[in-house]
């Protein structure tokens, strides 16, 4: 049925059928020995996320249910986070090198690819802690999808909605500001975990006028990916400064930073010309409009 809400169900009801198909869709892909462990991981942190944002959509109105919920599934996301962060580390050293091809030499900056796939190798030594991992994962959703039927919304229609939209939309707003103000890494990431939550919230809502907000969260999804691929960027940079010894010569390391810092210069240029396009509606103004689609849908 997707990932949106019906106009012939409640806000209530499509609440929890979306909910139930993305727990159902990662407890399928958890017990499927033929999905490789990078994509097992993959996908149920990314349902995780998704999950979370259906019960952020509904925040006020999902009442104290909300911070149950909003943990479970951030805990089961975060038992997965070492190895996706292992897989994503080598990803972006192969982006940085692709990205610059034509101006170095990867052979410089063999020893540092060699090092992260060892530390990789490390990680999926310890396959047992990971599997055992993947069934704890498994009862938290479980667990998780039982309580589904207990989910009550304190309001209707788009009133059950209006809140957490504005909340979600709002901050992500602040984040840009700070961003904008305090180009920190912490603040780059925090824009972005609002990113995504607004570009679900866009998903959901797409039966609304499907035509602009299709269009609207394929400009988050594209957001998301510049700042995604930022902290990836940011999040390898630390790993390497914090033991460049272990990465190789410090000539080659200091290029290997400079390429980066690059990197992630331009990265950080295209996120502000998207996202002041995609946050220049005021919070309420915005919502007050996706009222009216509301009820133009339910004509």
């Amino acid at each position: 049925m997707g990932y949106r809400l019906k106009r012939n169900e409640g806000v209530e009801a499509g609440l929890r059928r979306i909910a139930r198909e993305q727990i159902e869709k990662s407890l399928r892909d958890l017990s499927d020995s033929e999905v490789k462990t990078s994509r097992k991981v993959h996908q149920i942190r990314k349902r995780c996320k998704k999950l979370r944002a259906v019960i952020r959509l509904v925040r006020p109105a999902l009442g104290d249910a909300y911070g149950r919920e909003n943990r479970e599934f951030r805990d089961a996301a975060r038992m997965l986070s070492q190895a996706r962060d292992a897989k994503t580390a080598l990803d972006t050293y192969d982006a940085v090198m692709e990205t610059f091809e034509d101006q170095v030499q990867r052979k410089a900056f063999g020893s540092i690819r060699r090092e992260l796939t060892n530390r990789r190798k490390a990680l999926l030594d310890e396959r047992v802690d990971l599997n055992a991992r993947f069934q704890e994962v498994a009862a938290r959703l479980e667990a998780a999808r039982d309580r589904i039927p207990s989910w009550r919304l304190s309001e209707e229609g788009f009133s059950a909605i209006r809140g957490g939209l504005k909340k979600t939309y709002s901050r992500a707003c602040k984040e840009m500001d700070g961003v904008a103000e305090e180009p920190a890494d912490e603040n780059f990431h925090n824009w972005r975990k609002r990113v995504k939550y607004h570009r679900y919230h866009c998903q959901i809502l797409t039966p609304l006028w499907p035509a602009e907000l299709r269009a609207r969260a394929g400009e988050a999804d594209r957001l998301g990916d510049y700042l995604g691929d930022d902290h990836d960027l940011a999040v390898l940079r630390a790993q390497v400064v914090e033991s460049p010894e272990a990465f190789g010569q410090e000539r080659d390391i200091q290029a290997f930073l400079g390429l980066m810092d690059q990197q992630r210069e331009l990265l950080q240029q295209k996120s502000f010309l998207v996202g002041r396009r995609l946050f220049a509606e005021k919070p309420g103004a915005l919502c007050n409009r996706m009222s009216r689609y509301w009820d133009v849908w339910q004509l």
